[in-house]
């Protein structure tokens, strides 16, 4: 691993951020949220209510490219440490944004209440969200207000839960093998 400049030499998980670190001297407010983080990548603490303003001014200012939208399930970490003033909730939709001609690279972070899983869909500012959103959906149980085709993507239309909820059963399936002993 190079040690480029900021680099800790430390491997991170998507939710280890560094929310003391430092940001030209400590978290600042930009684009309407908390930024945080030190080093290789900035994190933006969204509100839910404010995401879909956050991501167009964020996209004004030569954040392009949506590169990846994912969830995670925090019902095991409730007191996980976040900015002052962000209220942690069960789950996180986490987007990925870049700027290529700048080089820069920008993580939002959206706190989502188990009793109302829903956010607003960026589809219409990043089209290429659509499959990425469908995805969530389907593991998660989340949904995407204004999305153009909210429905499963990678599990059966009749398929009953979520699996990447941390509370969805673990199932075992029988598995035959063939001349095996019974």
């Amino acid at each position: 691993m190079t040690n480029a400049a900021g680099d800790t030499g430390v491997d991170r998980a998507a939710g280890d951020d560094d929310v003391d670190g430092e940001v030209a001297g400590g978290p600042v407010e930009r684009y309407g949220c908390v930024i945080t983080g030190a080093g290789e990548q900035e994190v933006a603490h969204v509100s839910r209510d404010g995401y879909l303003d956050a991501v167009r001014a964020i996209t004004d200012d030569g954040y392009a490219i949506c590169a990846d939208v994912t969830a995670v399930d925090y019902v095991a970490h409730p007191g996980r440490v976040l900015p002052e003033g962000i209220a942690p909730e069960r789950f996180e939709i986490v987007v990925n944004l870049l700027d290529i001609a700048g080089g820069r690279r920008l993580r939002l972070r959206v706190q989502v209440p188990d009793d109302d899983a829903t956010v607003p869909s960026l589809f219409e500012v990043h089209p290429g969200t659509e499959a990425m959103e469908r995805e969530v959906y389907d593991m998660f149980g989340i949904t995407f207000d204004d999305h153009p085709d909210m429905t499963r993507i990678l599990m059966p239309e009749d398929w009953e839960g979520h699996p990447l909820r941390k509370d969805y059963a673990v199932g075992a399936i029988p598995v035959q093998f063939k001349e095996a002993r019974t």
